[in-house]
């Protein structure tokens, strides 16, 4: 937002899996409706959260409205940390196709860390990459693997494969302890907005959640306690294990990406400081 701020020409493109469904604004840390006014966003609230948002739907989205801002005579900034979806982008990602039929036989096993287990003996590199406990995402690797007989990490240019970027790449780099107690610290302040009140209504949608929105991180575990009776500190608790381990993943794969110029920041840097920092870089 400070980098928005600092131009009259940008706009903001959202590159978040979870932040496209409605209603699921204070678990994703949606920019709020003031923000939303302030500054032109893009690819929020695009489906509700019955649908299945996939990576394919974001590509074509995204080229979309980057299209749409360039000929604007506008400036672009993707802003978010889902790496597929940016990398959907930055390397013009080959989608694999869907195969319903291997699909329907994967959904036939009840026990996803079955799945798991074959996706790492076929394709060990995508396993390496995903929760074990994300169905949704075992099931599709091994879909594709199957289906096609070729691994579903094959698809795009690989780990160690990056071609140049269309446009200057920033990350932020904090050191773990301090993104460990941020996590933390967010889900305490969430829980004090109303975040499990928020997953109560979407509960209550005659329509419900959809399998995608149900991974999301936090909300996967307050479901758990809505529908389960888990205990909320139990519920919370997993929340948090679960999101600064997909933190270290995330670490792991913008790391490997020598395009990416990193910033330092230990928390308390300002964000001001940091759009200038990020303005030198693309500027």
């Amino acid at each position: 937002m400070a980098l928005a701020r600092s131009r009259s020409d940008i706009e903001l493109v959202t590159v978040d899996s979870m932040q496209v469904y409605r209603g699921m604004n204070i678990g994703t840390a949606k920019p709020s409706a003031a923000e939303q006014s302030e500054i032109v966003h893009h690819l929020l609230d695009l489906c509700d959260p019955d649908d299945d948002y996939t990576v394919a739907r974001f590509q074509r989205d995204c080229f979309a409205v980057l299209a749409d801002i360039e000929e604007r005579g506008k400036r672009a900034v993707l802003v978010g940390g889902t790496g597929l979806y940016l990398q959907a982008i930055t390397d013009d990602l080959e989608i694999p196709a869907r195969f319903p039929e291997v699909r329907a036989e994967l959904e036939l096993e009840p026990d996803t860390a079955v799945l798991f287990a074959r996706l790492e003996g076929q394709d060990p590199l995508a396993a390496s990459r995903m929760e074990p406990t994300n169905r949704r995402r075992v099931v599709r690797a091994l879909e594709v693997t199957v289906g096609s007989g070729r691994p579903f990490s094959s698809f795009g240019p690989g780990l160690e494969e990056y071609p140049p970027a269309p446009f200057p790449v920033v990350g932020l780099a904090m050191e773990r302890v301090v993104l460990d107690q941020r996590i933390a610290q967010r889900y305490e302040q969430q829980m004090a907005d109303g975040f499990l009140a928020e997953v109560q209504t979407l509960v209550d949608r005659p329509a419900g959640l959809g399998r995608t929105a149900r991974q999301a991180l936090g909300y996967a575990e307050l479901l758990d306690h809505i529908e389960n009776g888990t205990p909320l500190d139990d519920a919370l608790e997993t929340a948090v294990t679960r999101t600064r381990r997909f933190a270290r993943r995330q670490q792991r794969w913008f790391g490997r990406d020598p395009r990416i110029n990193w910033i330092e920041t230990d928390g308390e840097v300002s964000a001001n400081a940091l759009a200038e920092l990020a303005r030198g870089l693309i500027d």
